[in-house]
């Protein structure tokens, strides 16, 4: 296994402290903060889309047959889990819920802070689910979308204020060498 295929966009922003390593892609203004592991290690991929939010000491992992594909304006809670499933566009997964293998959560949807959706389950774009395991319960308004929106906006300015006071690093300031964070080296 090659634990050096990390690839993170130059305006991508990392906590010097986040564990990455595997097959693992960040996209421009993706942020991974604090004690956050990546972990892309199962003959498949993890991508964290344009603008998404990896928050303190949450898990992302998948197995060999599932990827784990975060889309853009995603913001994943403080502690939560989310393993082989697929968050589409202007999601919030809410602190400590858990997201399971295979399972797809659709666009603007909200999980609800320690929801356990189940391996395989399908969330309808525009849904709250909460529970354990998670139930859709209702349609979110669209002040609740717009607010998943703003949620991920301001991730991004504070990601860019975190690297402006030496707090984190962006893709292309990244030391060479942070054990903790396997960025592909260039070839030659």
């Amino acid at each position: 296994m090659n634990y050096r295929r990390v690839v993170i966009h130059p305006q991508a922003r990392v906590a010097p402290n986040a564990t990455i390593v595997g097959d693992v892609t960040l996209e421009k203004d993706a942020l991974v903060l604090f004690n956050a592991t990546l972990r892309g290690d199962c003959d498949s991929r993890i991508v964290i889309g344009e603008g998404s939010n990896i928050q303190e000491n949450c898990c992302v992992h998948l197995s060999a047959e599932t990827p784990c594909i975060v889309g853009k304006g995603v913001t994943i809670g403080h502690g939560a889990i989310v393993h082989g499933c697929t968050i589409c566009d202007n999601c919030l997964i809410g602190m400590g819920a858990i997201v399971m293998d295979g399972a797809v959560i659709g666009e603007n949807s909200i999980v609800a802070a320690g929801a356990l959706v189940t391996g395989g389950t399908h969330v309808p774009a525009g849904s709250l689910v909460m529970g354990s395991p998670a139930k859709v319960r209702r349609e979110l308004t669209e002040a609740e979308v717009e607010q998943n929106r703003a949620s991920a906006a301001g991730y991004v300015a504070t990601g860019k204020d975190l690297v402006e006071n030496g707090i984190l690093y962006d893709g292309a300031s990244l030391p060479a060498g942070l054990a903790t964070i396997a960025v592909a080296q260039e070839e030659g």
